[in-house]
């Protein structure tokens, strides 16, 4: 019997966190980065274009991100992101942020 994952919806917050973290493997096309989400996390995370693009733009005018146009893999001109060194430090305040988070909510649903 296959898994079959639900998409669900992402908490507040963690799409920039996830974003950066994608892009912290190198440069990619907004197209590119939902499904690298997406396959990354067995289909379980689908970022929609009406969550990514805003996201992407609030990233860019904080300076975490930077973009250029280019040509993507079938020749369609895109805007390829990727990760500036004030988006590096981002990515590690916002990891450690979560990770903190995480901790803290497996501590509350363990206890008896």
């Amino acid at each position: 019997m296959g898994k079959t994952h639900e998409p669900l919806e992402l908490l507040p917050g963690t799409l920039d966190l996830l974003i950066l973290k994608a892009l912290g493997r190198g440069a990619m096309h907004g197209y590119g980065i939902a499904q690298m989400l997406k396959q990354t996390s067995d289909d379980v995370l689908q970022v929609g274009e009406s969550s990514l693009y805003p996201a992407l733009q609030r990233l860019l005018l904080n300076g975490w991100v930077a973009a250029e146009w280019g040509a993507s893999e079938n020749n369609r001109r895109a805007r390829y992101y990727t990760l500036t060194a004030a988006g590096r430090k981002q990515l590690a305040a916002e990891r450690a942020d979560f990770e903190r988070m995480i901790a803290a909510i497996q501590k509350v649903l363990q206890t008896a």
